[in-house]
């Protein structure tokens, strides 16, 4: 049987949040099976649970921020990109602030508090929800969709007019049962431009942002001094986000996604397009390992 995974133990970091600049305290926790994921509010008279649902995302200006009556937990792809890439189903996250610490701007922090905390299979099936057919969304000339694919791939392209970026490197595809999401994606980068920051502040966004958790740019090169992790690493991000965003359906996806020029908007759309047309996917469980699709057990046993 392809089992639920949980955390061992308990494991805590605290840094800065991107957006807000406040300091953040966060301890991820094991979750019985069934539970999902589920962000908790410490900081409040009264604790808040606030499930990790595509529904419940209310704002996706530069992150994803997931609200229940005005409590809101934000920049929370990066982490739901860790927890997605490491098959982790149940966990409780605990933040005493509004916003996931940013860390260094990748999933490979949250990768190595999982790692930390240790791995733990539980007695309960895996849930997968399986594209049958086409889901795609659109706005202008940006689009993102959702195929039929016996395992998990990503597909992205962006375009960007900009020196360092070289076009050569404005697409990338990965194949969760070829290639590792830790060594592939799971380091690549937020990144931003010098000239979007003034009015980025001005509206209460990158407050906390810097050449320490994100890649800056100025008109013509990248102004971090140890240069990018991948040569595509700005369109691998793209792809971290993008698996972050995802899993905000509920369980892991067995589907064939591309996009182009996509962001948080456009993902969050796909995610509710798709949990609304209920003919267009199935919640599928393997009780024998043997019968799953090669490309998910290959994804869920590859070594870190």
């Amino acid at each position: 049987m392809l089992r639920q995974r949980t955390l061992k133990t308990v494991v805590r970091a605290s840094g800065v949040g991107l957006h807000g600049g406040v300091k953040v305290n966060m301890a991820l926790r094991p979750a019985a099976p069934d539970t999902g994921i589920v962000f908790r509010r410490v900081d409040l008279p009264e604790p808040k649970d606030i499930p990790a649902k595509a529904v419940l995302v209310g704002d996706t200006r530069m992150c994803s921020c997931l609200e229940v009556d005005g409590i809101k937990v934000g920049t929370i792809e990066h982490l739901m990109s860790a927890l997605a890439g490491l098959g982790i189903d149940n966990a409780w996250i605990d933040l005493d602030a509004p916003e996931v610490p940013i860390l260094d701007g990748s999933a490979a922090p949250f990768i190595f508090l999982i790692q930390s905390a240790g791995i733990e299979e539980q007695d309960v099936a895996k849930k997968f929800i399986r594209v049958t057919r086409p889901v795609e969304v659109h706005d202008g000339d940006k689009w993102a969709r959702f195929e039929p694919y016996e395992g998990y791939k990503l597909a992205f392209s962006i375009v960007f007019n900009h020196p360092a970026i070289d076009r050569s490197a404005q697409r990338a595809e990965i194949d969760f049962a070829e290639q590792s999401y830790i060594r592939e994606i799971s380091r690549a980068r937020t990144f931003g431009f010098m000239q979007e920051v003034e009015f980025l502040r001005e509206n209460g966004l990158a407050l906390g942002g810097g050449l320490e958790n994100a890649i800056v740019l100025d008109e013509f090169r990248v102004l971090n001094q140890d240069g990018l992790r991948y040569g595509d690493e700005f369109v691998k991000h793209k792809i971290l986000d993008a698996i972050g965003d995802l899993y905000l359906v509920g369980h892991p996806l067995l589907a064939a996604y591309s996009s182009h020029k996509g962001g948080h908007a456009l993902n969050n759309q796909l995610a509710r397009a798709l949990l609304a047309q209920q003919d267009a996917w199935e919640l599928v469980t393997y009780e024998e390992a043997g019968r799953a699709p090669a490309g998910i057990t290959r994804w869920l046993a590859q070594p870190a």
